[in-house]
């Protein structure tokens, strides 16, 4: 039988999730969705080479450190996101979002 706290981490995980789509939703995905003339798709495109996969939705080799590191400094033509737009709250939802790839 599933314990209370195993119900409220699950429920706990689903929502950390669902925020994380909703911030990649709003400021990645315009750039980074998996359409070869997004912006950002096209730019990791031709820096990898088909290395790794183009698309941030697609790579599994995304780390916390990295994700924050190029959402709060920016990178290349990519701004940085001040924490008045991605919240730290919003930037450790979007990190769950992106390397853990959902809810089991």
């Amino acid at each position: 039988m599933t314990q209370p706290s195993d119900d409220y981490d699950a429920a706990a995980r689903v929502a950390l999730f669902q925020r994380g789509r909703a911030v990649y939703d709003k400021w990645c995905a315009p750039a980074h969705d998996p359409i070869a003339d997004h912006p950002g798709t096209a730019a990791l495109a031709a820096k990898y080479g088909g290395e790794k996969p183009p698309a941030l939705l697609d790579r599994d080799d995304l780390t916390a450190e990295r994700i924050r590191e190029v959402v709060r400094g920016g990178v290349s033509v990519m701004p940085f996101f001040r924490k008045t737009e991605i919240s730290d709250a919003d930037l450790e939802a979007l990190i769950a979002f992106l390397t853990d790839k959902g809810p089991a």
